[in-house]
């Protein structure tokens, strides 16, 4: 019974060291933490991106239709800024005053008034003046519906793919939609404008007189957030823009950025919770994530230095663009994750581009980055003639085969990790189980010794040598060294009792 429960023991213990075995040769994807998720928004349309990475950190229906509203204002706002002269001097049209709902937002401007166009972007992304965007519009395009032309083609160039655009006010139109994702690309390219950060963050501004305002007046910024004033407000905010009509609910558009996380929150279809709702988002996006730069973490395509040296010096052909990052759980890191190559950089790419790099988190997309050329398509190649100029698709395709050879160099190292990790858990289970066998022989030994010295001694009184020494039977001399060191007598001395009554 006693073997037979070593050996369950010794079956169940081999057990879970071949578990363990397993568990660590299965790879390192075992080991990257879960993705966030524990969030949820009242609103119908949501989104929380890194501005910087495009990493979609949450969505709530990111690609359903909603109305936009007033937060129309940011893509008129851009185009304006973009195409027009801050300093010009803009007249409002009778249509520009009058092609607007009843009721809706305005500065009180009529026919006929003039301001500068950076007046107008105050008054529009401020009070949300419905007249004012009409304005602009017209001042930057000629007519409304050449304005809103320009959005669409915008629109489109930022990715947008679900978006349609008919007014620059955002009043409602069944043909006058977005969706949380195509308007988070647009925010995250107003953001990055600095003119429109400048305008978007100002909390309030002085016009000039009007028609209705034979004084100077100052308008108020309507997001509650960017206002230290208010019980909304929020540490961190650059700016952002409000939205309502009874069709599109509460739509609103915030930036925040703490700790160099840059985060775009987008709410559609609110129901009176969009506050709440956003800064819910932004909680959970400061809470739980990060924003990791990719050149300072990526070591995999550094080889192209000494891979490739078409000039016979030690200049680096591929550099990845110092700019870029990628956004991770805070308790991952960049080893987590895995990248794609794409030798067709898209539009957006910087000059000297060869190449595009994709970054993943599971299948989750957290951002890209580019591998440029240090030398141009034009550059010059030392040849053995030394003639002077190579061809530019020969450079361009040698630094791709290169990068080529880059990312075969790369599943070969994570096999070669994994190996490594394969062979350590191996040794460890060798070790462990050369103990526990060791252990077990000792052990086994002992408890013979035990048996065997229990069956030498004689067990009957009559036998004892000790006693038959005592009773004077015995012709053999008593040796106390034919017992065993555990059953020899012990001898007790007894310390002599003292009499205290005698005398002397």
């Amino acid at each position: 019974m006693l073997i037979s429960h070593t050996r369950r023991r010794a079956a169940a213990f081999c057990l879970v060291l071949m578990l363990l075995f397993t568990a660590l040769s299965s790879g390192r994807a075992l080991a990257a933490p879960a993705w966030p998720s524990n969030l949820l928004i009242q609103a119908d349309g949501g989104i929380l991106m890194d501005a910087d990475s495009s990493c979609v950190i949450y969505g709530k229906n990111i690609h359903q239709r909603y109305y936009p509203a007033s937060i129309t204002k940011i893509l008129t706002a851009l185009i304006v800024i973009e195409r027009c002269d801050l300093d010009e001097t803009l007249t409002f049209s009778y249509g520009a005053v009058h092609n607007v709902e009843s009721g809706s937002s305005s500065a009180g401007y009529d026919t006929g008034d003039q301001i500068t166009v950076r007046q107008a972007l105050y008054a529009m992304l401020l009070k949300s003046a419905n007249e004012v965007a009409n304005a602009l519009a017209e001042h930057c395009a000629g007519s409304i519906e050449a304005f809103a032309g320009l959005m669409n083609e915008k629109a489109a160039a930022l990715g947008c793919t679900d978006s349609h655009f008919v007014n620059p006010s955002g009043l409602n139109d069944e043909n006058h939609y977005t969706t949380p994702y195509d308007f988070a690309l647009i925010a995250q390219a107003a953001f990055e404008n600095p003119t429109f950060v400048e305008f978007d963050s100002t909390t309030y501004y002085e016009l000039p007189p009007n028609a209705t305002n034979p004084e100077s007046f100052m308008v108020y910024c309507g997001h509650k957030m960017l206002k230290k004033s208010s019980g909304q407000y929020y540490s961190g905010i650059i700016g952002g823009k409000t939205g309502y009509t009874l069709l599109a609910g509460n739509t609103l558009v915030t930036c925040a950025e703490r700790d160099g996380l840059k985060l775009i929150t987008v709410v559609l279809n609110g129901h009176q919770t969009h506050y709440s709702d956003t800064k819910t988002l932004l909680d959970f996006g400061f809470e739980n994530f990060k924003n990791v730069n990719i050149q300072a973490n990526d070591s995999r395509y550094s080889a192209a230095e000494t891979d490739i040296n078409l000039t016979g010096e030690h200049t680096p052909l591929l550099t990845l663009d110092d700019m870029r990052s990628v956004t991770l759980p805070k308790t991952a890191q960049f080893s987590d994750t895995r990248s794609e190559l794409k030798y067709k950089p898209s539009d957006s790419a910087p000059p000297g581009a060869v190449a595009e790099l994709s970054y993943y988190y599971e299948d989750r997309f957290i951002g890209n980055s580019w591998l440029c050329s240090a030398e141009t398509a034009g550059a010059e190649i030392k040849s053995d003639d030394n003639s002077a100029h190579a061809d530019s698709a020969s450079l361009l395709h040698r630094l791709s085969t290169s990068v080529s050879a880059l990312q075969a160099k790369t599943p070969l190292r994570r096999a070669s990790f994994a190996a490594l990790i394969a062979l350590m858990a191996a040794l460890l289970v060798l070790l462990i189980l050369i103990i526990f066998l060791v252990q077990n022989f000792l052990r086994s030994a002992r408890r013979s010794k035990t048996v065997e010295l229990s069956r030498a001694v004689p067990r009957s009184r009559n036998t004892d040598p000790l006693l038959q020494q005592e009773k004077g039977t015995s012709d053999t001399p008593l040796s106390i060294n034919r017992y065993p060191q555990s059953l020899r007598p012990r001898s007790r001395r007894r310390r002599p009792r003292r009499n205290w009554f005698r005398k002397g």
